[in-house]
């Protein structure tokens, strides 16, 4: 461009020193236009590269910028790559602490749930059996009004009461022959279930026995319930080790003693089923023992 600039001035210098000739000068003309165009066209250009070399300049440095946060997160990555390392190595440790607790807590678990399943079957054989043998005294004594006997169980125990107008006179210890005949159902089903034991108790009311050979209440409830067992023993073969005789007087009343009616109600015999508790714990402990052993086994 500098060149076409000097070209230019000599042009015109020649033109003002000479005299040339109007077709000369118009082609010396023609020829200035057509360099002041090319030159245009070059400043354009040069203008345009320019602006695309501050451009340039601007994303190079953008970019540098960009490399050095790269950089900076590269070397963050890295402290907290090494740091998560250390944390690994720390948390293997612990994670095999946790496994080994784990496995403890669930062998216990194990070991629990087979020793409720052991107790479950253990009281299942045990109301099984109080089922069981309810069922049989019912079918013996079915026939009985309900006011003369009365079978209930309370807490897996079973009870019988026969009420004081079957089984003895007022104020006497001797049994009917009614009585024997009730006492003769019962017997025949507690004999055919030797693995119980029973304990037969006399109940009386608050009026004070006036009877010859009687002492007190307390006397009567006992020769009324070792007249019970001497029969059960006696005339339908009970086994006497299976039975207790035991008198209350009247310290446990069914109903108040105000009215004769309450006063009869609680003047009784009752047999009360006992369960034969070293039965049922060695079962439970056995049951316990099988369930530690399953568990460990597993």
């Amino acid at each position: 461009m500098r060149k076409n600039a000097m070209f230019i001035a000599c042009v015109l210098s020649l033109l003002t020193a000479a005299c040339v000739s109007k077709k000369k000068y118009a082609e010396i003309n023609q020829r200035n236009s057509a360099i002041s165009g090319e030159l245009t066209t070059e400043r354009s250009k040069f203008n345009t590269c320019e602006k695309e070399k501050a451009e340039a300049l601007a994303r190079l440095r953008a970019l540098e910028a960009t490399n050095t946060a790269l950089k900076d997160r590269v070397d963050e990555l890295k402290n907290t790559n090494a740091a998560l390392l250390n944390n690994l190595g720390d948390m293997a440790t612990l994670s095999k602490k946790e496994a080994e607790n784990l496995e403890r807590s669930l062998e216990s678990i194990r070991e629990k749930d087979l020793q409720i399943r052991y107790l479950r079957d253990a009281m299942s054989k045990k109301d099984s059996v109080t089922l069981a043998l309810v069922t049989s005294l019912k079918g013996a004594l079915g026939s009985l009004d309900d006011e003369d006997i009365e079978i209930n169980v309370e807490k897996g125990v079973v009870f019988i009461s026969i009420s004081d107008k079957m089984l003895f006179k007022s104020g006497s210890y001797r049994i009917t022959d009614r009585a024997r005949g009730v006492l003769g159902k019962i017997a025949k089903v507690v004999n055919d279930k030797p693995s119980i034991d029973f304990m037969v108790e006399g109940h009386t009311d608050t009026v004070p026995i006036n009877q010859p050979g009687i002492s007190d209440n307390w006397d009567l409830s006992v020769l009324r319930a070792t007249s019970v067992v001497r029969v059960l023993q006696s005339e339908f073969g009970v086994d006497p080790a299976r039975m207790t005789a035991a008198g209350k007087s009247f310290y446990v009343p069914v109903a108040g003693n105000d009215t004769a009616e309450n006063r009869a109600r609680n003047r009784r015999t009752r047999i009360v089923v006992l369960p034969k508790l070293d039965e049922f714990y060695n079962m439970i402990e056995e049951g316990m023992k099988q369930a530690t052993e399953a568990s460990k086994a597993g």
